[in-house]
């Protein structure tokens, strides 16, 4: 495991210390393919942040467009008046690190002045000219693999490494240091069932690029292709299974809806290994 080293605005410090840390997801959209808009009203999201950490997580990350297969975009005005309210809030309520997940410059700009301290790019700065200079301050970012659309006959392992190892360039070119990079393989995003599979397999491989890694699996459709369920939500245990691998495989943090039973999973996992 590459670990991860954070040091955040008020000078404390995100550290993974041999264990793999959770990022609780906090969708605040209408159209979540997880919660179908659930968390969208403002005191809803913060009152689901505060369980999430009650329960342990390490970290939220709050979106405010989906990104999932078919989701309409937003403009920036409308994203930034979904999240900033409920990171304002959540600065004030929280100790643990805020993420921003977007795509566009201008939203995490606002978000980090509103106290966010994390950069979470599905595009692994790649995507929005400008998002680089404005992560580069942040205390970290996460860079993402992405692609408009699935190819079966590349291999999916090596498209992945050379993308992530260009984000990691990018964002050392602002002073972003590896430490302070998640890089996520950007499992379900433009990848065959066959190539989100082998990502997870073949996890370890990226620790070749030198820096922390993040994966983002929690109730996807490819667990749903497997376990012939179609309602996100009741992919639970398949998204457990999923992450315990890839937290085996030296993942840093994995992102998930469901903060509690993950935390009591991988602590059971990591006495396992420990006692080994």
């Amino acid at each position: 495991m590459t670990p991860l080293r954070l040091k955040l605005p008020d000078g404390r410090v995100l550290a993974s210390r041999g264990r793999t840390l959770i990022m609780g997801i906090l969708n605040v959209t209408p159209d979540s393919f997880s919660d179908g808009g659930l968390f969208a009203a403002r005191d809803a999201a913060i009152a689901q942040a505060e369980r999430m950490a009650e329960e342990g997580a390490d970290i939220i990350d709050i979106g405010g467009e989906s990104t999932r297969p078919g989701h309409e975009r937003v403009t920036e005005d409308d994203e930034k008046h979904r999240v900033l309210p409920v990171l304002e809030a959540l600065a004030k309520r929280l100790t643990l690190p805020l993420s921003i997940d977007t795509q566009k410059a201008a939203v995490a700009q606002a978000a980090l002045a509103a106290g966010a301290s994390i950069v979470n790019d599905v595009w692994g700065l790649q995507g929005d000219a400008g998002m680089a200079a404005i992560a580069g301050p942040a205390a970290g970012a996460v860079v993402m693999h992405n692609r408009q659309a699935p190819d079966a006959a590349i291999d999916i392992v090596a498209e992945v490494k050379a993308y992530l190892a260009r984000s990691l360039a990018i964002a050392e070119s602002v002073g972003l240091t590896r430490e302070r990079v998640l890089i996520d393989p950007g499992i379900g995003f433009g990848k065959t069932q066959s190539q989100n599979l082998q990502l997870i397999a073949r996890l370890s491989e990226l620790h070749e690029l030198g820096a922390p890694i993040l994966v983002g699996l929690s109730r996807k459709s490819f667990l749903g292709r497997i376990l012939a369920e179609d309602v996100p939500t009741a992919r639970l245990y398949g998204t457990i299974a999923a992450n315990v691998v890839a937290a085996r495989a030296g993942a840093s943090v994995v992102r998930v809806h469901d903060v509690k039973a993950h935390r009591e999973a991988l602590a059971v996992a990591e006495a396992i290994d420990a006692a080994g």
